[in-house]
């Protein structure tokens, strides 16, 4: 699952700049250079693009939910080192607190 949603994401990231390549600036854009003024005129300039733009949209969420899905599917290869901590709490012991040395006065008053 986790390579199906990075894979899919790739695809849209370089759907994503095609489309936005194509797409009319004010400088006239690529789709001006590589005849897409004919078939602007025959679709209509302003319907393509809304097409244009409305394609933008979706492959921009697109791009957002493969990414959320893949941090939910993301293998658990971080779990085991949790495990290890956890082992190593619980093998954690009080610590010792060593007695005092006994003195010489503290040996003649018994």
């Amino acid at each position: 699952m986790f390579v199906l949603f990075v894979s899919l994401a790739i695809i849209s990231a370089i759907l994503l700049v095609l489309v936005v390549l194509a797409q009319n600036s004010k400088g006239g854009g690529l789709s001006s250079q590589f005849g897409g003024s004919g078939a602007s005129n025959l679709i209509g300039v302003k319907k393509t693009g809304d097409f244009l733009e409305r394609t933008t949209w979706g492959l921009a969420i697109a791009i957002m939910v493969f990414s959320m899905a893949t941090n939910l599917t993301t293998p658990n290869a971080i779990s085991s080192g949790d495990e290890l901590i956890e082992k190593a709490k619980g093998q954690q012991t009080a610590p010792v607190i060593p007695k005092a040395p006994q003195t010489s006065a503290d040996t003649t008053k018994k």
